[in-house]
């Protein structure tokens, strides 16, 4: 339902400025950081070389991880990254233009949905910038995994439910069902049924709320029809070609990590709560009044929409015994709505004492940190003396972040919006002011890169890491990477007889090694970070050349000569 409001004197202007500056921020701030940075072990290059063996396989049906089968997630998200390696290239901005869009296009649909509730230029900017500004979703906007793209396709489904049963018109409401249908489909496969629960699960307590259910009866199964031909030939395809993948995802990708004791990352059900605030960062003083603001107009359909929106999927994602902070993504959509809205309704009152205490908080959060870095660098040095420009980087976006709050704090109602500019800062140059302990750990790719004509002559490659062989498949473009002592997530995809022989395990690297070098060269990229992989390193032959930086180490050994 649109609200109908008096225009703000400064709206006009607003509506000039509102969309080149959201667009100005996602170049600076999405997109051009991109590139600055290698890819995070291990979600980056996992999904870079999951859709880089789609582009050179030509299999866009069955996911494969280094050539093995890999059943964790559906296909989508992959196609949309090997969409943007195939276009802009294989490298780092082509790896994670995807999440860039996606996390962009999420932003357009705060405006869209802004805009329908409240019909007031001023709160529907308001809501697209605190969205666009949440450190969750800046953060994962440069960050090559799923979750932007999932959050995106699961905000579309849901402000097209309420396009749905707002519209007036039958053609308003017939497109909107079918967009929902669709987005419902790509949701589901990107990373599975979730994508399907959540709209049922906020749609069907609205209708009876509303007295709309027999909109959700008419129109729902067109969503249905149009989500089920979207997704039915690539099923098919999936099942005609590995019979095993609907068993391991829904049981174990489902059932096992949303109720087994021994789910993946097990958190306590109230991780979320305190988490909700870490993610609405620089945002976090203005949650709980934007929330009691919402609550006490809950009898309003939008704001009844909204809360349901938040707090179901909330509800459930908190029952889950597997918790990732990325999962709370499409809870932020309607916060960002309901801040934005009490935001500029503070304003209008010229009620500027909470978004003071806002700035003031984040000042103290961007001193701690100053402080932090101050007293590790002249105690516990994290920088070496070569790494100065990295620091001085950190000094300058905790800086920026420091004087961005301040002048929220000292200018609440007319500066309320340059928290913003603090976390783009923070955004754009975290990653390049990283250490290069932390790059090296994190960051293989790197490392690789610096020796990839040597490796790129090895004949048979090996890596007692997945991190470190994805980045080098990735790198090499050869999935090919053998397994040294190490399984991890691939294990089910290495029990298949056919891939068994990818794995060499300590018993056996002597016997490997004397063989593959009597083939031709081999690469080997070591992680050397605890005893067993000192151990590991040692049973490699002696000879061959060595670089090392960090806990990583490449080995170049050369084919052996006939005797």
């Amino acid at each position: 339902m649109v609200a109908v409001v008096a225009q703000h004197p400064s709206s006009g202007h607003l509506q000039r400025w509102a969309v080149p500056a959201l667009l100005l921020a996602f170049f600076l701030f999405y997109l051009l950081p991109l590139m600055t940075h290698g890819l995070w072990t291990p979600d980056e290059t996992r999904y870079a070389q999951v859709s880089q063996g789609m582009l050179h396989s030509g299999n866009w049906v069955a996911p494969h991880f280094m050539g093995l089968r890999y059943f964790e997630k559906p296909v989508a998200g992959y196609w949309m990254i090997a969409v943007g390696q195939a276009v802009f290239g294989e490298n780092l901005f082509g790896v994670r233009i995807a999440s860039a869009l996606a996390s962009g296009l999420s932003v357009w649909l705060v405006w869209l949905m802004a805009r329908r509730l409240w019909n007031d230029p001023r709160k529907t900017f308001a809501s697209a910038l605190l969205y666009m500004s949440f450190g969750l979703v800046a953060g994962q906007a440069g960050y090559a995994d799923l979750d932007p793209q999932f959050t995106f396709w699961v905000n579309l489904s849901l402000v097209a439910l309420w396009f749905a049963l707002d519209s007036h018109s039958r053609r308003g409401r017939l497109c909107a069902w079918a967009m929902l249908g669709i987005a419902c489909g790509m949701g589901f496969m990107t990373k599975g049924f979730l994508a399907l629960l959540l709209p049922v699960l906020i749609g069907i307590p609205y209708a009876l709320w509303q007295r709309r259910f027999k909109d959700l009866l008419i129109y729902g199964p067109l969503a249905i029809l149009l989500a089920v031909a979207l997704c039915l030939p690539w099923a098919l395809a999936i099942q005609h070609q590995e019979p095993d993948f609907w068993q391991f995802f829904f049981w174990n990708e489902h059932v096992r990590r949303f109720s087994a004791t021994n789910a993946q990352h097990t958190q306590p059900w109230w991780f979320y709560l305190p988490l909700l605030f870490a993610a609405c960062l620089p945002w976090a003083a203005l949650l709980p009044s934007a929330l009691i603001d919402a609550w006490k107009h809950k009898h309003r359909p939008a704001f009844g929409f909204l809360l349901l929106w938040l707090l179901l999927p909330l509800g459930v994602l908190s029952l889950s015994k597997g918790k990732l902070p990325t999962y709370i993504l499409p809870c932020l959509l309607p916060l960002a709505l309901l801040m934005g809205h009490g935001l500029i309704s503070w304003l209008n009152q010229g009620r500027g004492r909470l978004i003071r205490i806002n700035g003031l908080l984040n000042v103290l959060l961007g001193v701690a940190g100053l402080g932090g870095l101050i007293y590790l660098q002249a105690y516990r040095p994290v920088y070496d003396s070569s790494e100065m420009f990295s620091l001085s980087l950190g000094f300058i976006l905790l800086t920026g972040w420091i004087l961005a709050n301040a002048l929220q704090a000292l200018r609440p109602l007319k500066l309320w919006a340059a928290a913003a500019l603090g976390i783009g800062l923070l955004v754009a140059l975290l990653p390049a002011a990283m250490p290069n302990d932390i790059i090296n750990s994190k960051m293989p790719d790197q490392f690789i890169a610096e020796h990839l004509q040597e490796l790129v002559g090895a004949d048979t490659l090996l890596s007692n890491d997945l991190g470190a062989a994805s980045a080098l498949a990735w790198r090499l473009g050869r999935p090919e990477v053998n397994l040294y002592n190490t399984t991890g997530e691939l294990k089910y995809g290495l029990d298949y007889p056919d891939s068994a022989a990818r794995q060499v395990d300590i018993d056996s690297i002597a016997g490997w090694m004397k063989t593959a070098r009597q083939r031709g060269s081999v690469g080997v990229v070591m992680r050397i970070h605890s005893a067993l992989e000192v151990h590991e390193v040692e049973l490699l032959p002696l000879g061959g050349k060595r670089y090392e930086r960090g806990n990583l180490a490449i080995y170049i050994f050369p084919k052996d000569k006939p005797e």
